[in-house]
């Protein structure tokens, strides 16, 4: 239990990679406040999960893609828990295309979630955390697609690769408070987004050709996300950590 104690916030923690990462932390000891956009009964069901383990948690409901309700989350976190010390940021958006054919508008909806609700919800619980004193850990969740420019991808791939390095940017400013910021980059994980994005049965079929044999689960990175916000990660800050199971080097083992 070594974030007993602690408090969390966890964005877009409904489904998929932020309901591992809320978890995991939980199971760590840590409080958290759930982040869904909407109060629905799946963000519901992850509160009371959460607190079946004997921790307190908190859904705050908002759109993290726009700074008026980013700040709304934040507020409302506080409100909950008392203080923020660890913030996961995941809130994500994708859109495929050929990139002749990607729609301006899609362009910029994509970086809206995937690197501008980064920055607006970081920001807020960095100005938290310094005001508060006492440091913080911030963790952003990105993606391989930062290393793999995956085609018809062209939003994402640069949003996510944005995001890694306003994360170092971030984590260099907030040295002097002892705040930690890190990046994990998922490999191919088996989550309800990617089953409808590519169907059930071509995830069946792909995830043993992996090089791993399997495709990641949600678990895998709430636990390196648990272990990056607690004190065994003190002295890591401005790192990213690639948590795919060998995918990225899949091409390099032909």
């Amino acid at each position: 239990m070594n974030l007993l104690g602690k408090k969390a916030l966890v964005t877009g923690a409904a489904r998929g990679i932020g309901y591992g990462c809320a978890l995991e932390l939980a199971k760590a000891g840590a409080d958290v406040a759930v982040n869904d956009r909407t109060r629905t009964p799946q963000a519901e069901a992850v509160v009371a999960e959460i607190r079946a383990l004997g921790r307190q948690a908190e859904l705050v409901a908002g759109d993290v893609f726009a700074r008026p309700s980013c700040e709304q989350v934040v507020a409302a976190a506080i409100d909950a828990l008392g203080q923020i010390d660890v913030f996961v940021s995941n809130p994500a958006y994708s859109f495929r295309a050929p990139f002749l054919e990607f729609a301006p508008e899609k362009f910029e909806q994509v970086l809206e979630g995937v690197l501008f609700g980064g920055f607006h919800m970081s920001q807020l619980v960095a100005r938290h955390m310094v005001a508060r004193g006492g440091g913080g850990k911030i963790v952003f969740i990105s993606s391989v697609h930062h290393r793999i420019p995956f085609a018809r991808s062209v939003a994402y791939n640069a949003g996510k690769s944005g995001l890694v390095n306003m994360a170092f940017t971030i984590a260099n400013e907030l040295l002097p408070h002892r705040i930690n910021v890190n990046v994990i980059e998922p490999g191919w994980i088996d989550t309800p987004g990617e089953h409808e994005s590519f169907g059930d049965a071509a995830i069946r079929e792909q995830g043993p050709q992996l090089p791993w044999g399997r495709l990641g689960t949600p678990s895998d990175i709430g636990k390196a996300a648990a272990f990056l916000c607690s004190d065994d990660a003190d002295y890591i800050t401005g790192t990213s950590l690639l948590v795919d199971g060998g995918f990225w080097m899949r091409g390099a083992r032909e």
